[in-house]
């Protein structure tokens, strides 16, 4: 048992809601800031018990901040613990937190778990994370839940969203048009999805280096198709290369070749 889940367990204080896996979540990305003069986020206030458990959690010297509708929960701010009464499906509001807060170290998204809300918060916030910050959505299940938007494979919710994060870590690696490298590309360290989470770890990236070191000690036959331009020379192989290159277009299984 960690301390986080041992605070929860021990909690007589302010209420807090959480899925009892998430614990261990928490403390594998977030053991690193301990005692540390870190910036938090939490979007979703709620009672309040959750900010309290990140004080207690990260040390008196971390600046703990929410976001939350409900303008009651100004009532539950305390020394070290600051609360913006906004939605973060209001990207004014949250340009506006940009300028209020500084950059984060780790920004939980525990609001109100609705497809919208979750992809506008991460697309306006992500930005104000620091390089080599964490960004964790929780309560990720309601892409599954009707009542919040989801549905498996559903156009528009926050589990399909993110597998478009995937492609983006990788862009470096494509060779298509419909997938190029950008400043995500280059943000992206990390994606850690569990149940119900995804974990975003942020580091600035280059492009991708591949070295070879060492000596050869055996021969290695290359398959035709993997050897550069080699393809020119073989008709029969560039039909093929080329009725592949028509099927990955159309997102279709291709040829072995």
């Amino acid at each position: 048992m960690n301390d986080l889940e041992r605070y929860f367990l021990d909690n007589t204080d302010r209420r807090i809601d959480k899925w009892m896996h998430y614990f261990q979540i928490y403390d594998r990305h977030f053991s690193r800031f301990r005692n540390r003069d870190i910036v938090v986020l939490e979007i979703g206030v709620l009672h309040g018990g959750s900010l309290q458990m990140w004080k207690q959690y990260f040390g008196p010297g971390t600046r703990i901040y929410g976001i939350d509708t409900n303008p009651k929960c100004k009532a539950l701010e305390e020394e070290n613990i600051n609360i913006l009464i906004g939605s973060q499906s209001d990207r004014t509001f949250l340009r506006s937190v940009k300028t209020l807060i500084p950059p984060i170290d780790i920004l939980i998204d525990d609001g109100g778990h609705t497809m919208k809300q979750q992809r506008i918060a991460f697309e306006e916030l992500f930005d104000h994370v620091k390089d080599d910050g964490v960004y964790l959505i929780e309560d990720l299940h309601t892409s599954y839940w009707m009542r919040y938007g989801g549905g498996h494979k559903r156009m528009g919710t926050f589990i399909e969203y993110s597998k478009t994060l995937i492609d983006r870590l990788n862009a470096w690696h494509s060779h298509q048009r419909s997938l190029r490298a950008d400043s995500l590309t280059s943000a992206l360290e990390s994606l850690h999805f569990y149940d119900s989470v995804l974990v975003i770890e942020k580091k600035h990236r280059e492009r991708p280096i591949e070295k070879r070191t060492g000596r050869e000690t055996i021969e290695v036959e290359i398959p035709p198709h993997l050897r550069s331009g080699n393809y020119l020379a073989h008709p029969d192989l560039a039909v093929l290369l080329s009725v592949n290159s028509l099927l990955r277009f159309l997102r279709l299984p291709s040829f072995r070749l």
